[in-house]
């Protein structure tokens, strides 16, 4: 067990959850119905990878490796995807408008994930060489 990374987990779940429930109920009627979408994917893929985290977090004393760059890899990739897509589904919103730059947040966080899972693929096959 590892336990900053289940706390981290678990975190990330509990805030997914609120997020979720603040968009069906609270943006429903403020957000277009594609901003609104946004939104909810950047819910799930937080929640799927707090789920994930808890996962690993139980079970890395079983792991033939350390699971700490997956565990940054994957709470950057959520801060990162989830977090820009949060602000940028609500800008109008919020009235924060980011320089076009900051489009390019979310897929680095979307690489941020894909490394953390290519990663984990390649350790759990090393395991069994």
């Amino acid at each position: 067990m590892h336990r900053s990374i289940l706390v981290t987990g678990a975190i990330l779940i509990l805030i997914g959850i609120a997020l979720g429930a603040f968009g069906a109920h609270g943006l429903k009627e403020k957000l277009s119905a594609e901003h609104l979408n946004s939104f909810e994917t950047g819910v799930r893929y937080q929640i799927y990878h707090g789920l994930a985290l808890l996962i690993i977090g139980f079970n890395a004393s079983k792991l033939s490796f350390s699971p700490a760059l997956f565990y940054k890899l994957i709470l950057s990739g959520v801060i990162l995807f989830s977090g820009s897509i949060y602000i940028l589904a609500c800008r109008d919103l919020i009235g924060m408008h980011p320089p076009k730059i900051a489009f390019l947040i979310t897929p680095l966080g979307g690489v941020c994930l894909i490394v953390a899972w290519s990663l984990l693929v390649v350790k759990l096959l090393k395991k069994n060489h």
